[in-house]
């Protein structure tokens, strides 16, 4: 587990210097553009995963954005041969943006409801 909370944390540095730069397309294309290893799927992967990231986060700088968080959850996702998705959406009163990531249609990173909350942009 070590070693996955190391590789989430220098994942979310690797979304981090995009959102920096204010350069949401080379972070875009990083995460649609990042194949989903054929590995076969293992029981667990996806909270291990996710439990990972969330602690990658803790011990993270500063806060890590919704965007960043859920793209390097869909890439270590894919590295374990999970066919994830980063999902973008809108709220229109008041105004938010957001990401997370689904699994099979599934929240996996976030409330289970997130998706009933937005209207989707994109899928990736």
């Amino acid at each position: 587990m070590f070693f996955l909370v190391l590789r989430a944390y220098f994942t979310l540095i690797q979304f981090e210097i995009p959102l920096l730069r204010g350069n949401f397309a080379v972070l875009y294309d990083g995460v649609r553009r990042h194949p989903c290893r054929n590995i076969g799927r293992v029981d667990g992967v996806v909270e291990e995963v996710s439990s990972a990231v969330n602690l990658a986060c803790v011990w993270y700088w500063k806060q890590v954005l919704c965007l960043q968080r859920s793209a390097a959850t869909v890439c270590l996702l894919r590295d374990r041969g999970v066919p994830a998705q980063l999902v973008i959406g809108t709220q229109h009163v008041p105004f938010k943006a957001h990401a997370w990531v689904e699994v099979d249609a599934q929240v996996v990173n976030d409330r289970s409801y997130t998706n009933e909350m937005y209207a989707v942009l994109d899928r990736c």
